[in-house]
C-alpha cells in the first residue's frame, strides 16, 4: 500500500470578498484511513471539498490528493476518487440506471463483468428501481442514485459531503456498512457530515472545524481524553469526601432507603484514581459513561448552539441557509 497520504491539506485560506471562508485550515487523511470531518452549516466544510476537487482555488495554502496538486492535476486526480454531494442533481429525462451507467462509464472502469454484479447487488441493498426517470425520484433516491455510482466505481478515494441527506435510518445502516467496506479495503473515505452518530459508528479519526479552522484533530480515543467520563453509582457510605478528589466536578446527592445515589463528571487522567475512592464507599451499583462525540463537538460549539445561531457563522456556506454545508 502506498505511504503518500490520500489527501494533504496545508494552511489552506480561502475568501469570499470580505469574508473568510478558509483559514488556515491543515488536514490530512491516510491510505485507508476513514476521517469524518464536522462542522454545522458554514464551518467551510464544502468550500474546503470544492478546493478538493478543483472547483475552487485556494488564496493561500496548498491541497494535494495523492501526491498530485488539487487544481493543476484535476483531471487525472478525478480519475482515482469518488464523490457524493449532500444535495444531488441528475439528468431528468434519464432513468435512475441510466445514470449509474453514465456515469460508471466516465470512471473508465473497463471489467464489465464486475460492475454488473457488483451494480446489482448495490441496486438491491439500497432498494432503488432503476427503470424510473430521475425526474420522479424523491431527494433521497437521488442520494441513493449518488452512492451506487460511487461504490460501483471501486475508488481509492471517496469524497462524501452529507451523503445520508434525505436517506431514511435503514439506508444510512446499508451506506455506513458501504463505507466500513471500503476503508476494510485500503481505501480512503473523507466524511463531512453534522451527524455524529453517523461519524461515531464509521471513522477511524475526525477532524473539527469552526470557521475554517481546524479547532480538534485525531483519533477518537485520542479526542476522548480531552473530556469526561460521567459517572453514577449508588453507594453505602457517606460520599461527601469524593467532592475533595482532584478531577471530580458538578459532583449531586440523593438519599434514599439507607443509600445515596451519587453523580458527577471526572476528568479522564483522574478517573482510576476516583474509581478506587468509590470502592472504599460500598458500592452497590455503578457506571460509568465515556464522552461521545457529540461532547466533544460541544466543547467548540455549544456557545453557537445555545445563541441559536450555529447557521451563520459568517461564510458563505451560513448565508445560504440551511442547505449549504
Amino acid at each position: 500500500m502506498s505511504t503518500t497520504p490520500a489527501i494533504e491539506i496545508h494552511e489552506l485560506s480561502k475568501s469570499f470578498g470580505r469574508v473568510r471562508a478558509l483559514d488556515g485550515l491543515s488536514l490530512s487523511v491516510q491510505p485507508g484511513e476513514i476521517r469524518g470531518f464536522l462542522g454545522p452549516n458554514g464551518a467551510g466544510k464544502s468550500t474546503t471539498l470544492r478546493v478538493l476537487l478543483g472547483l475552487l482555488r485556494a488564496d493561500a495554502g496548498s491541497a494535494r490528493l495523492f501526491g498530485g496538486e488539487v487544481w493543476r492535476d484535476a483531471v487525472k486526480l478525478h480519475q482515482r476518487i469518488a464523490y457524493v454531494p449532500g444535495d444531488v442533481s441528475l439528468w431528468p429525462n434519464l432513468t435512475g440506471g441510466e445514470c449509474i451507467d453514465y456515469l460508471a462509464r466516465l470512471g473508465g472502469r473497463a471489467d464489465k463483468r464486475r460492475l454488473k454484479a457488483r451494480k446489482a447487488e448495490l441496486l438491491e441493498r439500497f432498494e432503488l428501481d432503476p427503470r424510473k426517470k430521475t425526474r420522479t425520484y424523491s431527494k433521497g433516491n437521488r442520494q441513493k442514485v449518488a452512492l451506487v455510482a460511487a461504490f460501483l466505481a471501486d475508488a481509492e478515494l471517496y469524497v462524501l459531503d452529507e451523503p445520508t441527506s434525505g436517506l431514511d435510518p435503514l439506508m444510512e445502516s446499508v451506506f455506513t456498512g458501504y463505507v466500513r467496506e471500503a476503508g476494510a479495503a485500503g481505501k480512503s473515505v473523507l466524511l463531512s457530515s453534522h451527524i455524529l452518530s453517523e461519524v461515531e459508528k464509521v471513522c477511524d479519526t475526525v477532524t473539527i472545524i469552526r470557521n475554517g479552522k481546524d479547532v480538534e484533530s485525531g483519533t477518537l480515543e485520542e479526542l476522548r481524553h480531552l473530556t469526561r467520563t460521567s459517572v453514577s453509582a449508588v453507594v453505602g457510605a457517606d460520599p461527601s469526601a469524593l467532592a475533595a478528589l482532584p478531577g471530580v466536578h458538578d459532583l449531586a446527592t440523593t438519599a434514599f432507603a439507607g443509600a445515596t445515589r451519587v453523580t458527577f463528571d471526572t476528568d479522564n487522567a483522574q478517573i482510576g484514581a476516583v474509581l478506587t475512592a468509590l470502592t472504599a464507599l460500598e458500592v452497590r451499583s455503578l457506571s460509568a459513561t465515556p464522552p461521545s462525540l457529540e461532547d466533544l463537538f460541544m466543547r467548540h460549539y455549544g456557545d453557537v448552539l445555545d445563541s441559536g445561531t450555529a447557521a451563520a457563522s459568517g461564510s458563505p456556506e451560513g448565508a445560504k441557509g440551511a442547505g449549504a454545508r
